[in-house]
């Protein structure tokens, strides 16, 4: 089996990047395809949006990184085909830690090798900033995934999240690539987020998706019940649209 390690990232909060990990984590996992989430966001919303507090005394990814634990140990059943690592409050800490170490940015890396095989995709929900952790998560992806708002600031901000993946290509994971853009909070009535939508297609030609995600109170609705859509409302907009990215997800490997 080979692992596709992808890295969801994206420096500003409120992108759709969270509901995208944990969502298109879900659908693929309805499609048979082994799935580990790893939760490397402080404010651990992923772990919340799957029902798992982070002041919970389960193991997480901070021990993971430091080496307490293995990764294999730290991953929680979620569903049928879904894992979780879940982030606590401790994450927080990890900056300090890793800021003096060698090889900072690669214990992510290293902590999930022996994870290799074991599943089709993990997907790495990153923090919204650019800090250890995200770089971290991009060390260790072979791909980058970008969570964009359908809002001319989200497209406008985007440039720096792009050099940061360009300096960690350069300087350490060589094979590091953006394969994805994912349009989420589409509003196909207005004029702002077709206008946007376009400039995305033109600014990163052959690498957005088909689908966008569209508006949908579900998907906001669903973390307060610790679900995802297919849990919460399978019949949903939010549900096909997912449904629908983790066909064109499948259909990059052909």
């Amino acid at each position: 089996m080979k692992t596709r390690i992808i890295a969801l990232a994206n420096q500003k909060g409120g992108s759709g990047k969270t509901t995208t990990t944990v969502n298109l984590g879900a659908a693929l996992a309805q499609r048979k395809k082994k799935v580990l989430l790893i939760d490397l966001d402080p404010q651990a919303h992923a772990s919340l949006h799957l029902g798992i507090s982070p002041d919970n005394p389960v193991n997480s990814v901070y021990e993971v990184i430091q080496g307490e634990i293995r990764a294999e140990d730290a991953a929680v059943g979620i569903l049928k085909n879904l894992d979780l690592i879940p982030a606590d409050v401790h994450l927080a800490g990890a900056e300090e830690y890793l800021h003096n170490k060698p090889g900072r940015e690669s214990y992510l890396k290293e902590a999930i090798k022996p994870l290799m095989g074991r599943y089709d995709y993990i997907l790495i929900d990153c923090p919204p900033s650019l800090g250890l952790l995200t770089q971290n998560a991009l060390t260790a992806a072979q791909e980058v995934f970008i969570a964009l708002q359908s809002q001319y600031l989200a497209l406008a901000g985007s440039g720096q999240l792009l050099e940061v993946v360009e300096l960690v290509k350069e300087r350490i994971n060589p094979a590091l690539e953006i394969t994805g853009i994912i349009s989420c909070m589409y509003d196909k009535r207005t004029n702002l987020s077709r206008e946007v939508l376009g400039e995305l297609k033109k600014h990163f030609k052959g690498i957005v998706f088909k689908i966008s995600i569209r508006v949908n109170v579900a998907l906001a609705e669903a973390p307060i019940r610790g679900q995802d859509i297919f849990r919460y409302e399978p019949r949903s907009h939010g549900a096909r649209d997912y449904k629908s990215l983790a066909r064109e997800v499948i259909k990059q490997e052909v």
